[in-house]
């Protein structure tokens, strides 16, 4: 159950967690090229969830049935236990901010090594997931290729470990919605026409030594960018309203050609060089004028 708190707005949903390439500061730019009217709502790439928390607390999916998909499992029993058990997710989350240090954050990132690791509560693994979001290098949420968390620390003195505002708006704004550990590719067999489906894959690398962010043990390259570009294409079929985030590639502009394409202006923050920081062009690929 939701628990409402005193002096707690909970229209004013947010992301709970830091994630690279969210889209917070982007709605302003992201929100008038959506669609005025449609049906049901799909996050596919549902990661930080900044589109779907934004557009729930304005109001935009009030009736509406909303679907949050993610392959990143962690990610996903996070989301679920948020919506279905804040109260004590929160309780946990004290634990792991009383502990914290660097030792222990190595302690809980090696946790995920131990092959006992999905026998863990899916309740621990949430606040676990959380706080290694919360003081992890970034907000970063990188793998190897055996499915292991390998960020290092951030150098953080007070980092937000236990966001009880952000947890419990979160909380009240999934309650009707799906949430599904499944690939991208699932929205073809759920989405129909008039409905949206917001795309915000793993971007594109802007040079071929850019793609060092994985957030899962799955590549997202110039096959997968095709197999993603034949979904935005089947959907667009069925007569659903598709809107595609990526990076501003000759790549990205010469697969979707026969779309409507906008550029956009985001921050890029990911970058060992201050020099390497700053704005950036990026996509928003729509099938609707």
């Amino acid at each position: 159950m939701t628990k409402k708190i005193e002096n707690i707005d909970l229209k004013k949903a947010q992301p709970f967690i830091k994630w690279v390439g969210g889209k917070r500061g982007l709605l302003s730019q992201i929100i008038p090229l959506l669609p005025k009217t449609f049906n049901n709502y799909f996050e596919p790439f549902v990661g930080g969830g900044a589109l779907f928390f934004e557009l729930y607390a304005q109001g935009k999916l009030n009736g509406k049935n909303v679907y949050l998909f993610d392959i990143n499992a962690e990610l996903i029993n996070a989301y679920t236990i948020v919506k279905e058990n804040p109260s004590e997710l929160i309780k946990k989350l004290h634990v792991f901010k009383k502990k914290h240090s660097k030792e222990y954050y190595y302690e809980v990132r090696a946790w995920d090594r131990d092959e006992n690791f999905l026998e863990i509560s899916a309740l621990e693994r949430a606040a676990r997931f959380i706080y290694l979001n919360k003081t992890c290098f970034n907000g970063l949420y990188r793998v190897n290729k055996s499915n292991q968390n390998n960020v290092p620390i951030g150098s953080y003195k007070n980092p937000n470990i236990v966001d009880e505002t952000a947890i419990y708006n979160a909380s009240e704004a999934l309650k009707n919605a799906t949430i599904l550990n499944a690939s991208y590719k699932e929205v073809l067999q759920y989405a129909t026409k008039n409905d949206l489906v917001y795309f915000d894959p793993p971007y594109y690398p802007l040079t071929p030594t850019a793609s060092f962010t994985s957030y899962s043990e799955f590549e997202f390259l110039d096959k997968e960018q095709e197999e993603l570009f034949d979904a935005f294409y089947a959907l667009d079929k069925k007569g659903c309203k598709v809107v595609h985030s990526n990076s501003d590639t000759d790549f990205i502009k010469k697969l979707y050609k026969e779309f409507d394409i906008q550029n956009i202006q985001a921050n890029r923050f990911i970058n060992s060089k201050s020099s390497g920081r700053g704005k950036i062009n990026e996509l928003l690929v729509r099938n609707i004028n």
